[in-house]
């Protein structure tokens, strides 16, 4: 009777010692997976921070970094670059660094205008930099920029401050870029600064570049025509304006 007894006791201690070690498996288990769960969701916490960084350093560029256009009009049509020779034309540009940019070179900035061609069949382009000859710098000068760096072609000119004056950095009195004591010219565009630069719309027989190939391309202010610009920076974002001319008369309005 005794003997009946004790195994009886066994019996339950041996139960009881089986569900505590399956509850201890369960419970190994479980810290296991939430082991797992918390690797999963740290790892998946900092890839969605590492995108969301990327994510505003892109917008940050994109935003920043570009050229807001705040008006254009038609230029001088007839030897827009002073260098004396007649058949060139320009559009005036007025901008300024978007909100955020940072200091940029004026050689970072290119400008592309695109249009229909005279045939009126396919598209003709014309481009240039921000970074270009001075006007009344004489015909393909070497280095009529004034910055050390020969001019590969007379098709862009470059930018001036918003009240017309060469940007200087001397202010010795000289004209920027022109003759031995020309002043060096500042090729920097700060934010906050407001700027103009006239692009040429077509070339004159002063545009070759350093082999002495005349610059191609056409995209002159013709009436009731759209003509499309973008400019593009260097690391940066891009701006695209449509040039609608209700009028090509010097000084009308095209954006």
């Amino acid at each position: 009777m005794q003997y009946r007894k004790n195994s009886k006791i066994d019996e339950i201690n041996n139960d009881w010692g089986s569900i505590g070690i399956g509850a201890m498996i369960v419970f190994i288990a479980l810290i296991l997976v939430a082991a797992v769960a918390s690797a999963v969701i740290i790892q998946t916490g900092e890839k969605l921070q590492q995108n969301a960084q990327q994510t505003g350093s892109d917008t940050q560029e994109e935003i920043g970094g570009k050229i807001n256009i705040i008006t254009m009009w038609v230029g001088q049509q007839t030897d827009c670059d002073a260098d004396g020779a007649n058949g060139d034309a320009c559009i005036t540009l007025v901008y300024e660094l978007a909100a955020g940019s940072e200091p940029m070179l004026e050689a970072q900035v290119v400008w592309t205008i695109s249009c229909t061609d005279n045939a009126g069949t396919g598209l003709d382009t014309v481009y240039g930099l921000f970074d270009g000859d001075i006007t009344g710098g004489g015909a393909a000068s070497p280095n009529a920029n004034g910055d050390g760096t020969a001019d590969t072609t007379r098709m862009h000119l470059d930018t001036r401050n918003v009240d017309g004056l060469v940007k200087n950095i001397d202010n010795n009195g000289a004209a920027a870029g022109v003759g031995a004591g020309g002043e060096n010219d500042d090729d920097t565009l700060q934010p906050g600064q407001v700027y103009m630069i006239d692009l040429k719309t077509s070339g004159d027989a002063n545009d070759v570049n350093t082999a002495g190939n005349a610059v191609a391309g056409e995209c002159d202010p013709i009436l009731n025509e759209q003509h499309t610009l973008t400019i593009l920076v260097e690391g940066g974002g891009s701006t695209y304006e449509k040039l609608s001319y209700t009028s090509v008369t010097e000084g009308e309005s095209i954006v």
